[in-house]
This record gives C-alpha cells, sequence and structure tokens, in this order.
C-alpha cells in the first residue's frame, strides 16, 4: 500500500514515471488522448512539487500514427520476448521511480480474449515484484467473467498502491473483487487534453453540426454482426440522420473522423467519411486530424457534435461543445452518469426514426446541453483533483526511494 509521507522534492530533481499501457502511436485518437492526458496531469503534479518528469511509455506496438510527445519522453515496446528476457521489462521497470498504469482505457478485462489479459495482468504483477510503486490510472475495471480472471486481477488490485475507476460501476467491480485494496472514483483523464479553443467560430448564420459516425459500428451494422446489441440499425440510423441534417438550410454538416486504421477497414471512420461525403455531397469532409489535440481544438469550433467515438465526445464536453453521445456499450452511460449529462442516445428502446428525433431534439436544445455541460466539468474537476492528490502522494513516495 502507498504510505502517507510529506517528503519535499529537491527542486529540479529527477523523477522517472512508467506510463504502462499507454499508446504513442495508435490511429484511434482517443487512446492517444488517455496518454496526453494523464502526461499532462502527472507534469502537473510534478512541477507543483517541483520534480522534472521524465516518462517511459511501455506498451505493444498498437497503430502507425505516432505522437510528437516531447523530449522527455521515450518508448518501450512490450512483446513476448521483451516481457521474458532478463534484460527486457524486468530490467527497464528497475529504472523507474513508479508506474502509472492506464489499461489502455478499457483492457483490464477479460472480453478481449486470454492473450490480452495476459501481457496486462503480467505486466502489472512484474511491476509489482520488482517494488516499483504501481498506480492504476482512471480506467474501466471488468468485466471480468471467469472466476480464473477474477482471482488474477483482484491479485493486482491488491498489489497496487490504490486502483482508480472512471465510472461507479467499475468502482464496484473492483471492491467487490478486492474488498481491501484501496480504490476510488476518478473521470477519464482525456478531459485534461489540451487545446487551442475555436468556440469564437460557433454562433454564425448556419449551425455547425459534426458527425463523428464509427467505421466499427457501421460495418458492423451492414454486415448483421450487431456485437454491442445495439437496438436499432447503426448505419440506417447515420444516414437517416446525414438526410435530415442536410435537408436544413439552417445546418452545415461536418463529417469528423477520430478513428482511423490504414490496417483495419472494418474499424476506420476515415474509409467511412470518405463514403458518407459521397453520398452527401453538401456535407463538409473535414480532413484527418493528425493529434488528438488537433481533433478536440476542431471539435471546440462546433455548434453541436453527435459522435459514437467516446473520446470525441469527451473532447466535445470538455471543450463546451453540446454533444450527444452515441451509447455501444456500458462505459457510455458509466462515465456520462457520472457526471450527470443525461443527454446520451441509448443503446437498446430506440428504432432509427426515434434515434433520430433524439438528436435533432437535442439540437434545438443545444443551450440546455451547455448548461449541462458546465455543471458536468465542474464534477469532473473534483473526481480529477482526488487523482492529483495520489499522484503527489505516489511521487514524494517515489522520491523518497531514490
Amino acid at each position: 500500500m502507498m504510505e502517507k509521507t510529506d517528503s519535499a522534492a529537491v527542486s529540479g530533481q529527477p523523477i522517472r514515471i512508467g506510463l504502462l499501457w499507454h499508446s504513442a502511436s495508435s490511429g484511434n485518437l482517443g487512446v492517444g488522448a488517455l496518454t496526453v492526458g494523464n502526461m499532462t496531469l502527472a507534469r502537473e503534479v510534478a512541477a507543483s512539487m517541483g520534480l522534472k518528469p521524465h516518462f517511459v511509455i511501455l506498451s505493444m506496438r498498437d497503430g502507425d500514427a505516432p505522437l510528437d510527445l516531447g523530449d522527455d519522453v521515450e518508448i518501450f515496446r512490450i512483446d513476448t520476448r521483451a516481457m521474458l528476457a532478463p534484460s527486457g521489462f524486468w530490467t527497464t521497470l528497475g529504472r523507474l521511480d513508479c508506474v502509472l498504469d492506464i489499461g489502455a482505457g478499457d483492457s483490464f478485462a477479460d472480453i478481449y480474449g486470454p492473450k490480452r489479459f495476459a501481457f496486462l495482468w503480467l505486466s502489472k504483477m512484474l511491476s509489482i515484484a520488482r517494488k516499483v510503486p504501481l498506480v492504476l490510472s482512471p480506467q474501466t475495471i471488468g468485466p471480468f467473467t471467469k472466476p480464473v480472471y477474477r482471482a488474477l486481477g483482484a491479485a493486482a488490485i491488491r498489489g497496487s498502491a490504490v486502483t482508480f475507476a472512471r465510472d461507479e460501476q467499475s468502482l464496484a467491480v473492483t471492491r467487490e473483487m478486492a474488498p481491501r485494496a484501496r480504490a476510488e472514483l476518478a473521470v477519464d483523464v482525456a478531459f485534461v487534453l489540451p487545446f487551442e479553443d475555436r468556440s469564437a467560430a460557433r454562433g454564425g448564420a448556419k449551425i455547425r453540426v459534426g458527425v463523428n459516425a464509427s467505421g466499427l459500428l457501421f460495418h458492423q451494422a451492414e454486415t448483421g454482426v450487431n456485437r454491442f446489441g445495439l437496438g436499432y440499425d447503426y448505419a440506417a440510423f447515420t444516414r437517416a440522420l446525414l438526410s435530415a441534417l442536410c435537408a436544413r438550410e439552417d445546418v452545415a454538416v461536418h463529417l469528423v473522423t477520430h478513428a482511423t486504421s490504414n490496417g483495419d477497414p472494418t474499424d476506420d471512420d476515415s474509409r467511412l467519411a470518405d463514403r458518407l461525403a459521397q453520398e452527401f455531397p453538401s456535407a463538409i469532409r473535414v480532413p484527418n486530424f493528425a493529434t488528438p489535440s488537433d481533433a478536440k481544438s476542431f471539435i471546440s469550433s462546433l455548434d453541436f457534435l453527435v459522435a459514437a467515438r467516446m473520446h470525441a465526445c469527451i473532447g466535445a464536453l470538455s471543450a463546451g461543445t453540446p454533444v450527444v453521445p452515441v451509447a455501444y456499450s456500458r462505459k457510455f452511460s458509466g462515465l456520462f452518469g457520472l457526471l450527470g449529462y443525461d443527454h446520451i442516445l441509448p443503446m437498446q428502446s430506440f428504432n432509427v426514426e426515434k434515434a433520430v428525433d433524439f438528436v435533432l431534439d437535442r439540437i434545438a436544445r443545444r443551450t440546455e446541453l451547455a448548461q449541462a455541460e458546465m455543471a458536468a466539468n465542474r464534477k469532473v474537476k473534483d473526481l480529477l483533483d482526488v487523482y492529483r492528490a495520489a499522484l503527489k502522494q505516489l511521487f514524494a513516495q517515489a522520491v523518497s526511494r531514490a
């Protein structure tokens, strides 16, 4: 467990922070937003303590869109050889003062298969065995559907200094699995993603409406897979919504991407946006964004956003852009419910017509949504202050060990 300490750091003292299961190259901008957001918070806390942070990102290769994260960042690639070789992951851990493990946002679970779970679990247990202070940063915990996974997951939670859940259901899962472990409620770190405020572009002659259509959900609807169990046809909904919006003279439609993949066309917003731009020529196809901050900066210029990528929704809410999140898993209701923001398109009970009407109604009520976002952002600050306090405690312990 993390010991309480008030040890003062020497001004300019270095601290080496491992960022476990963060991404430096994912085409999914939401995954990159977690990395930049957590680094932003860690840098902020370290600076308040007079510490000079150096980050080591520890993760698998997961994309071909490298982020420019600064000169104080290095990358260690995790693979089977790196995990098993004494000179690999184990030795790298020995050079760190502490580890922040974000579990790729929602991968500390058994739903992605045994191989992925094994890597996530083993990396935690090696950190614990190496006696490097480990914090599980705000993330989704679970689900763990089988007893063996629950037992292994509980061991990792017990060995961590503190586990932060980014929604109340994850917190309940954590406390049920490891009731004696320290578990706290926070919120997604992507809320602090830096951006350029372009809100001055709002309020023009036409309502600037962004539509972030998910390539993954669209592909599943077209092939009849419906892995997430949506109660309506997502492809039909997207087309019906765009038809309704493009028919309005008071609306300018912007097709916004947030997850691209050169290797997996079934999970690529970019290819879908190109298709939709051909079907709806009056819609503006916004170019793909190079970084998560670029995406959030553009989203801040919109009067309204409807989005199926959760971190596009987080970018909108934290930038004050009224948003309707298109829920496809419990992480949507968990996150936005925690913040008291109830303008979420539900997964069930709606057909296509009702889903489109829901979005159009929220566009008309966007001033009300903006007020709800202000209240939500106050809750975000309070929840992240809990996490900041834990980071300060962790860093103080880490430098006292050095």
